[in-house]
C-alpha cells in the first residue's frame, strides 16, 4: 500500500456518556497507539472497543488524509451524497461553490493527481478504515477476556471491513454480474505497516469472496454477542442489512430476502410522525444504524444537512437539491411522503432537516427497516414469489398512503430509469427510489439493475448538469466507476497507471 496509507490514524473514541466523546490519535505505522502503550489497546474487549469506537467516530467525521477540500468529504454521508447527484432522481439545481458539483458533472474523476479530489477522499476514506479494523480483527486470537465480548468488538470489525470492500468494489470497477473477472481493488487482509508491500487488483469476484466471507463471519460472531452499546455499533441485524445490501450487488435474490427479513426485526416501520420529522435522529424506531452528531463533534458548514436543509440557511441554499419531477408524480395524492419536497420551491427537498441549525447538528441515519422490507419485497418478487412481495410492499405503504394497492406482476424493466413497464418489479424499485431518495445512493442500484438513465430539463435538470457527450445510457459503462489516485501508482509497486487505471471517460 503507498506511502500515504501508511500513516493511517485510528480517532479513539471513549464512551463517558451516551453524548460524550473524548478523542486522541494514533500513528498506527510504527504501534497501535502513542497513548496505549504498544499492542495493550488490543489486549481485551473493553480496550479495543477504544479502537473500534474511532473507526465509528472517522466515519461521519473530515477525511483528516485529505489536504484540503474538507467540506465535502465528511466519511459515509458524503459518499452517499456522491452517489446520489451521479443519478437522476436527486437534482442538485445550481453549483454554487462547487461542492459535489464535479461529481454531479462527472468532472471529478478527473481529480488522479489531487491529494483532495473526489478519488483521493474515497480510496483514503476506505482504506483507512480496513486498516484500523484489520488490527482488531489481528487480535481476535490473542484479545484476552469473555467470549461473548470479544465476539462483540471483532464481530464488528469483520462488517466494517466487508462494508468498507463493498463500496470499494461498486465505486471503482463495474457492478458484479458479468465483470466477476475484470479488476477491483487491492486486498489487505493484516494490519499495514511501514513494510506492508502493495497488492495488485483482485477481481471482482475475489474481492466480494471475501467481502462475503467477512459479513457472514460477523452474522456468527454478533449473533449472541451482548446488546450493543450505542446505535452507531454494528450489531447483529446491522450486519444482515449490510448482508442484505451486498447480496442484491451479487444478485443472490435469497439471501438477500433471508437477510433483510433478519434485519428488519432489529426495528419497526416509521409512521407518519417519525418520517416527517427531518430524519435526523437516530432515536427514531425505524433506525437500525446511524451516528449522534452532538455539537462538539458536529462538522458544521461541511456536513450532510448543510448541503441538504435549505430551510437551514447555509450551503443548501447555493445549491438546493430537489427531487426528480417525474419520480414525484409517482406518489399518490394520499401519499404522505409528498411533503418531503416542497413544491411551490421548485421541489426542494425538507426531508433532511437539522435538528439544531443554530448547532448544525442532526443525526445520521445510514440504515433504516423500511430500505430492508423494499429489499426483501425486490428479493421476492426476483424468486417468483409475488404474493410475498406485494405483501411487504402494501405493509410499508400501508404507513404511506392509505389508499395505495398494488396488483401488478411480472419483473421486467426498460432499458432506462423512466422507461416504465408496469411490472410489479418496477413498481418495488419506484417506491424503493422514493423512500430512499437521498439515503442511499441510487448510482449503485442503477449500476446493479444494468439501466440507463438520462438527464432532461423535464424532470428539474440544469442545462449545464445534462451530461451531453457522456453514456449514461449503457450499463455498461465506465462512467461510474471511479479513477483510482494517482498517490496509489507511485508508491505500489504492483498496479501499473498505463494498465490498472480505470477509463475517464465511459470506456464503450
Amino acid at each position: 500500500m503507498y506511502n500515504k496509507m501508511k500513516k493511517i490514524f485510528i480517532y479513539i473514541l471513549l464512551f463517558l456518556l451516551p453524548s460524550a466523546w473524548i478523542f486522541v490519535s494514533c500513528d498506527l505505522e510504527t504501534a497501535p497507539t502513542t497513548d496505549v502503550s504498544g499492542s495493550s489497546l488490543f489486549d481485551n474487549p473493553t480496550s479495543a472497543k477504544v479502537a473500534l469506537n474511532g473507526i465509528y467516530r472517522a466515519m461521519y467525521y473530515f477525511n483528516e488524509n485529505l489536504t484540503d477540500n474538507y467540506h465535502q468529504a465528511f466519511g459515509v454521508s458524503a459518499h452517499v451524497l456522491v452517489a446520489e447527484v451521479m443519478g437522476e432522481d436527486l437534482v442538485q439545481a445550481a453549483a454554487g461553490n462547487g461542492w459535489f458539483w464535479s461529481d454531479c458533472l462527472y468532472t471529478a474523476k478527473n481529480g488522479i493527481s489531487s491529494t483532495y479530489g473526489r478519488p483521493y477522499d474515497l480510496w483514503t476514506s476506505y482504506y483507512s478504515w480496513i486498516s484500523n479494523a484489520n488490527y482488531i480483527i489481528a487480535s481476535q486470537e490473542t484479545m484476552e477476556g469473555a467470549q461473548e465480548d470479544i465476539d462483540y468488538v471483532v464481530g464488528q470489525a469483520y462488517a466494517i471491513r466487508a462494508y468498507c470492500y463493498h463500496y470499494l468494489a461498486m465505486l471503482f470497477s463495474r457492478t458484479y454480474i458479468g465483470h466477476e473477472n475484470e479488476p477491483c481493488v487491492p486486498i489487505y487482509t493484516e494490519p499495514t505497516t511501514a513494510e506492508t508491500e502493495g497488492q495488485p487488483r483482485a477481481t471482482v469476484q475475489a474481492v466480494y469472496k471475501l467481502v462475503m466471507d467477512d459479513i457472514n463471519t460477523a452474522i456468527d460472531m454478533l449473533q449472541n454477542a451482548p446488546s450493543r452499546d450505542h446505535k452507531s455499533h454494528i450489531n447483529y441485524y446491522v450486519a444482515n442489512g449490510i448482508k442484505a445490501r451486498i447480496c442484491l450487488t451479487t444478485n443472490n435474490w435469497s439471501e438477500a430476502a433471508a437477510a433483510a427479513q433478519i434485519a428488519r426485526g432489529g426495528a419497526s416501520i416509521g409512521s407518519s410522525t417519525d418520517v416527517l420529522s427531518g430524519l435526523n435522529d437516530i432515536g427514531l424506531k425505524n433506525v437500525l444504524w446511524g451516528v449522534e452528531i452532538i455539537t462538539d463533534q458536529s462538522t458544521g458548514y461541511g456536513g450532510l444537512f448543510s448541503h441538504m436543509d435549505k430551510k437551514g440557511a447555509r450551503y443548501a441554499t447555493n445549491a438546493p437539491k430537489q427531487i426528480n419531477r417525474l419520480l414525484y408524480a409517482k406518489m399518490g395524492a394520499t401519499d404522505i411522503r409528498r411533503q418531503w419536497w416542497d413544491v411551490a420551491d421548485d421541489y426542494n427537498q425538507v426531508k433532511l432537516l437539522y435538528a439544531d441549525p443554530g448547532d448544525a447538528t442532526g443525526d445520521y441515519l445510514w440504515v433504516r427497516t423500511e430500505e430492508m422490507i423494499l429489499t426483501e419485497a425486490e428479493a421476492q418478487c426476483r424468486l417468483g414469489n409475488e404474493p410475498a412481495a406485494r405483501s411487504l410492499l402494501m405493509e410499508l405503504m400501508a404507513e404511506r398512503d392509505p389508499e395505495y394497492t398494488v396488483t401488478k406482476t411480472g419483473t421486467s424493466l426498460g432499458n432506462l430509469t423512466m422507461d416504465w413497464t408496469n411490472s410489479l418489479l418496477e413498481e418495488i424499485l419506484v417506491q424503493r427510489r422514493i423512500e430512499l431518495w437521498g439515503e442511499y445512493g441510487c448510482i449503485y442500484d442503477i449500476k446493479r439493475l444494468k439501466q440507463g438513465f438520462t438527464r432532461t430539463p423535464e424532470i428539474g435538470w440544469p442545462t449545464d448538469t445534462l451530461l451531453n457527450g457522456t453514456n449514461t445510457q449503457n450499463p455498461e459503462t465506465y462512467a461510474w466507476v471511479m479513477t483510482i489516485p494517482q498517490a496509489e501508482f507511485d508508491a505500489n509497486p504492483n498496479m501499473d497507471s498505463s494498465t490498472d487505471q480505470n477509463p475517464l471517460n465511459d470506456g464503450i
